[in-house]
């Protein structure tokens, strides 16, 4: 990717992103297209819908890739470090749900964000533990999801 500000950069940037979408939607319809089900069960099968999306992102993209449009440029300094911050944050809860447990994992994720957004400590930490307590509820309780306890703790 780039860091050109102009709009031949801004341009090269819209074609990368337009590949990776490309990339991943053919990778979704491979991995959509392997679900197995019993035609008895229903005509259309569970890979349909899948299989559905995974074409339209393709052609969104072939579209997207070959008309790009007028984009922002890349962000730099603060805002780039928070712009890769997040997703880091998504990647080291999901790493610690099994041995830390859901709630733990999304009171990290949550304050962290919370952090990066501006919030004190204090209130970044607070929203993690009501965040992570009513989606705890909502999943456990209402919806019946099994959530990881965390390993270490012996759940």
């Amino acid at each position: 990717m780039t860091t050109s500000t102009g709009p031949r950069g801004a341009v090269r940037s819209d074609r990368v992103g337009a590949v990776v979408l490309f990339a991943l939607a053919v990778l979704y319809g491979l991995d959509a297209s392997r679900i197995s089900y019993s035609f008895s069960s229903d005509p259309l099968g569970p890979r349909v819908f899948p299989l559905i999306l995974a074409g339209v992102l393709a052609l969104l993209s072939l579209i997207y890739f070959f008309r790009p449009g007028s984009s922002e440029p890349w962000p730099q300094g603060r805002l780039l470090a928070s712009s890769i911050a997040i997703p880091g944050l998504v990647l080291v809860a999901t790493l610690l749900l099994e041995p830390l447990g859901f709630a733990i994992a999304i009171t990290l994720l949550v304050t962290g964000v919370g952090r990066i957004f501006g919030a004190s400590w204090r209130f970044a930490l607070l929203a993690g533990i009501v965040q992570a307590a009513l989606w705890f509820l909502l999943f456990r309780y209402l919806l019946e999801v099994y959530l990881p306890g965390g390993s270490i703790f012996g759940f």
